[in-house]
Formats: structure tokens, sequence, C-alpha cells
């Protein structure tokens, strides 16, 4: 993975702030009936080691487990990662529509890298069909200049190269519980993510980490969300991530 992140053109809305708060865990929601994709909120599934038939899972140096909520009813799933590993929930052979689809997804992490520099870290990835764009929406780099971890729309795989576009009016901030919200939208190949309803990060087909070559959405087909990281050596030396209420639907499903 390449080590230096590139500041692209990114814009910032503002829109209303997710109702569950900053701090406290969010109440647990049930899967949208109409237009989902894909849906998985752990309370149906065991406590310990995360296995469902609905979904696979992705691993190297790292564990996915259910666990019950710290306070309120439900589950979530626990993600713990040692260094650079990874462990990621899979969804594949998603019906996604030629419009593209939304993603959701409830989300709290322990902490983000503060080394090496340029620490890349990814929590959601989409591949499929028709291009081979590796899309990144939800992930980010730690950015020596800022002195922090920023999120960041990135890519790798295809014709654009390696590139994460983080922004300095997005940082990743640790502890408390977020609603992450992306869109994939193969008509104008742009991709969009929301942050509490608020911050929104944009990479378009122009504007995409400062390649010029034309960025081009696959027709996805596969969606894996959790952690990664690509460089070794970090700090923290592991990674606490939890996330709840995932959702994938040809309609935004909001917070």
């Amino acid at each position: 993975m390449k080590r230096i992140g590139l500041l692209t053109a990114l814009s910032v809305l503002t829109l209303p702030l997710f109702a569950g708060g900053a701090t406290a865990a969010p109440p647990a929601r049930d899967c949208p009936p109409r237009g989902a994709l894909f849906c998985e909120n752990f309370d149906r599934l065991p406590v310990g080691g995360a296995a469902s038939l609905d979904w696979g899972i992705d691993t190297r140096n790292g564990t996915l487990t259910v666990e019950r909520r710290s306070a309120g009813r439900g589950k979530v799933l626990h993600i713990r990662t040692a260094d650079n590993g990874r462990a990621f929930l899979r969804a594949d052979d998603l019906a996604v529509p030629a419009e593209g689809f939304y993603g959701r997804m409830r989300l709290r992490v322990g902490a983000f890298p503060a080394a090496p520099d340029w620490a890349h870290f990814t929590l959601v990835e989409a591949t499929g069909t028709g291009s081979a764009e590796v899309v990144r929406p939800v992930g980010g780099q730690y950015v020596p200049p800022a002195g922090r971890a920023l999120w960041g729309i990135g890519a790798d795989g295809g014709p654009t190269g390696d590139w994460t576009a983080w922004t300095e009016s997005a940082p990743a901030d640790a502890g408390p519980w977020q609603c992450v919200e992306w869109r994939l939208d193969p008509a104008t190949n742009t991709v969009t993510t929301w942050f509490d309803g608020r911050a929104t990060l944009t990479a378009t087909e122009d504007e995409h980490g400062g390649n010029p070559v034309p960025f081009v959405l696959p027709t996805v087909d596969t969606v894996k969300i959790g952690w990664q990281l690509y460089q070794a050596g970090t700090t923290p030396a592991g990674f606490d991530v939890w996330i709840d209420d995932i959702a994938l639907a040809s309609r935004r499903v909001g917070c």
C-alpha cells in the first residue's frame, strides 16, 4: 500500500445531528423491511465467535466476536486486530441495482493509528465486476502534517491506483459511537460518505486523490465491513472496533 495520502477536493455539508448522541451507544434498530440488500444487527446471534449463514469472514491477525451491549439491550460485533491485521464481515452475492446502493452502520473505534506516518486503514470495502477498482468509502490515514488520523474515501487495484482522499475537515475521532453512511452512484461514478448525518466526503470520477485517470465504479457484488491496517509497527499495537446495525439498501436508510 502507498504511504503518502493525497488531498483532493472534498465537500463538507451540514445536516441534522444523529439523534442517538455522540457519546452514548445508540439504540438498536431492526433491519429495514423494504429495499434491503443486506442487513445485520447481531441481536439474533449467540455471544462468542461471530458466525452466520448470511455472511462470511475474512481475517488475518484479527477476530470477530459478538458481544452484549455495555448499556441497553442488544448485541454488537467486536473487531480486534493486532498491528497490520484485518478482520471483516463479508457480504457476497449482493444483487445491487444499476443505480448503485447506500450503506449504513453504527461504529465505535477504540483508537486510530498514531504511527507509522501515513498509516492507512479501511473499514468498508466494495468490489465487483466491470472495474478493477477496490472502492473504500469508509477509511482514512494518519496524516503527520495534521498530527492525527483523518477520514478519507479511497480506492486501490484499478487504473487510478492506490489513493486516499483525506481531508482535515473530517477528523477521525476515537471513543464515541457514530452513525456512518455511504453511497456508491455508478451513474456519475461518485462515492459519498456521511458521519452522524453531517460531514460529507465526496470522491468523483474526476476528483479522486489527485489522479487524472477517470475513476469508474465496479458493479458491486461484495462488501466487506470491519477493519484493516496496511502498515506494520503501529501505535497502538492493536485495534478494537465495535459495529452494529449494518444495512445495505437501494435507498438511503438514514440514522
